[in-house]
């Protein structure tokens, strides 16, 4: 099973979008995408998972499962 750092890598890369990319779109930290992204943070906020969600354009549910 996927992570949620994995999720969103796979979904931003389809996009051709850099880590800065997404930070600028979404008004992530770009601290707190790499930890993410990384794994070092296995269960970031609601709040945050919303955001990357919307910059994605991807439901919630798709970066979670």
């Amino acid at each position: 099973m996927a992570t949620i750092g994995e999720n969103i890598k796979k979904y931003r890369n389809k996009l051709s979008m850099t880590q800065d990319d997404l930070v600028r779109k979404s008004g992530v930290k770009h601290t707190t995408l790499t930890k993410i992204e990384g794994d070092f943070v296995k269960k970031p906020s609601v709040q945050v998972i919303a955001k990357i969600s919307k910059a994605l354009g991807v439901p919630m549910e798709d970066l979670i499962k």
